[in-house]
């Protein structure tokens, strides 16, 4: 069993920077992938990015070269830098741990990016 919470979301204006953090509990975290995901209003929830305990990292095109995704297995913990924001980053951000047989999902914690 895992438990994830996020924090660090807020309101920032376009071209600002924010930093989410999501700690874990319970199980053996270094053993999971760890990812941040998003959903905006009104559309599904879509992949941001990922990282495997070895540090492997996948990231959708639409945050290449403006987020960074990294992981502490030693303090469970994983977080995400949003560089040159924009609003259609707007989202409520979720963290997710997963492996072969089981993912766990945070409370979510809000972005909002302003024009």
């Amino acid at each position: 069993q895992v438990q994830l919470v996020e924090s660090g979301g807020g309101l920032v204006q376009a071209g600002g920077s924010l930093r989410l953090s999501c700690v874990a509990s319970g199980s053996i975290f270094r053993l999971y992938v760890m990812g941040w995901y998003r959903q905006a209003p009104g559309k599904q929830r879509e992949l941001v990015a990922t990282i495997t305990s070895g540090g492997s990292t996948i990231y959708a095109d639409s945050v290449k070269g403006r987020f960074t995704i990294s992981r502490d297995n030693t303090k469970k913990t994983g977080n995400l830098q949003m560089n040159s924001l924009k609003p259609e980053d707007t989202a409520v951000y979720y963290c997710n741990a997963r492996n072969n047989f089981e993912q766990y999902w945070g409370q979510g914690t809000q972005v909002i990016v302003s024009s």
